[in-house]
């Protein structure tokens, strides 16, 4: 009889020829245990998805709940659904009075592709800008819209029309332009390595947009929900953005995004055609159940408050000659080493002594640290220890 390793091996579809293939058969707060029942600390939260850590009680029971009532109704926007409803009533209480049209879609990518469509729509434009070394997703709009050409050029022809700037350039902002319809930025830059812009620059940007009647959004795929110490990243620059995009952790563990605008800009897909935007499973009501719970306890246990003062003991603790940066914003940080094959190493030898930490696509020479909120005190100390004892085994 086949493993199940064999089994995944042979029927699931691998994106590498080297898959970790860790295999792990339950999860709890921040640790993930395998067959053996030997524990793995997850520092990187299924790449900032689990911010609670796994299998919090209030989530599953809001589920369970859920799940008694109705699953799947309708496709998204025709019935009123109370999970939908009372799940974008709550983010449009804690979002400006601009963000107040919620459209839930099925992930990250769905959110950026909606929000692409909205944004050309809207405008009557067809221009858009990103930045380089960006992601947004591996869709073909989001594909278009990556600034990482490794990533890309296999795939062409993608969306006409996409030109691209520099991240945190000021020079480069006159580039947008009265035929732009969007700029879609990273609030901070996540496959970059976690590169944090200064808040004169994303002020100068949110003006530039505001001067040529060109749309900006915010992707906070991965910065929303307290991971940077602010319940969303934008708070840190005093701007809002036209078109705000969640996803990761709004879910509490489910598959969910979101698109957010307001409702002048958003009503561009009701008309010319009708249903400018159509998802079958968007906005799931057991999805939307998990992420109006997950928002609560990350509110009602003051999560994001702490966050700042677990960034610190982070930086405290990650300090060795071989370590070249710290960057980053709250829990969401880089160790940036000398290159991909010392970094590789070094990942390897934390999972192997129960530590799972990963690289970033666009930043192979770092590191990344995204741990759940609830990580605490004396499980960063733990996790910390291993990872600088990986760096000195290789040094």
């Amino acid at each position: 009889m086949l493993t199940l390793r064999q089994l995944f091996l042979a029927n699931n579809a691998q994106t590498t020829d080297f898959p970790l293939l860790l295999e792990f058969e339950h999860a709890e707060g921040i640790y993930m245990f395998d067959a053996a029942g030997k524990p793995y600390i997850d520092l990187i939260s299924g790449i900032g998805v689990s911010s609670l850590g796994h299998g919090n009680p209030y989530v599953i029971k809001a589920i369970k709940e859920q799940l008694d009532k109705y699953m799947h109704l309708m496709v998204y926007g025709e019935y009123v659904q109370t999970p939908q409803v009372r799940f974008a009533e709550k983010l449009v209480s804690l979002l400006p009075p601009q963000l107040s049209s919620v459209y839930f879609v099925n992930s990250g990518a769905e959110a950026v592709e909606g929000a692409l469509k909205l944004a050309k729509r809207y405008t009557g434009r067809s221009k858009i800008i990103s930045c380089y070394n960006s992601y947004h997703g591996s869709t073909n709009g989001a594909l278009s819209v990556m600034g990482n050409e490794e990533y890309k050029q296999a795939y062409r022809p993608l969306l006409p029309g996409v030109n691209f700037i520099r991240f945190n350039n000021l020079d480069d902002l006159e580039l947008i332009t009265n035929e732009t319809a969007c700029v879609i930025i990273e609030t901070l830059q996540g496959e970059a390595g976690i590169r944090v812009p200064d808040k004169a620059y994303m002020q100068a940007l949110r003006a530039r947009c505001t001067q040529t009647g060109t749309l900006l959004i915010l992707d906070e795929i991965q910065a929303a929900f307290g991971r940077t110490g602010k319940l969303f990243a934008f708070e840190h620059f005093d701007i809002v953005s036209d078109i705000l995009l969640l996803a990761k952790a709004l879910g509490g563990g489910m598959p969910i995004g979101a698109f957010i605008s307001s409702n002048q800009i958003m009503g561009a897909l009701k008309e010319n055609p009708i249903l400018g935007h159509i998802t079958t499973f968007g906005g799931h009501p057991v999805c939307c159940a998990a992420g109006l719970a997950a928002l609560e306890v990350l509110l009602n246990e003051n999560l994001v408050e702490q966050v700042d003062q677990k960034e610190k003991l982070f930086r405290e603790l990650l300090v060795h000659p071989t370590i070249k940066e710290v960057r980053g914003k709250g829990l969401m940080l880089a160790i940036e080493l000398e290159n991909f094959d010392l970094n590789k190493k070094i990942i390897d030898r934390c999972i192997e002594n129960g530590v799972v930490v990963d690289w970033f696509l666009h930043c192979s020479n770092s590191m990344r640290i995204a741990p759940p909120l609830i990580i605490t005190h004396d499980e960063i100390r733990k996790a910390c220890e291993i990872i600088v004892g990986a760096i000195n085994h290789f040094s």
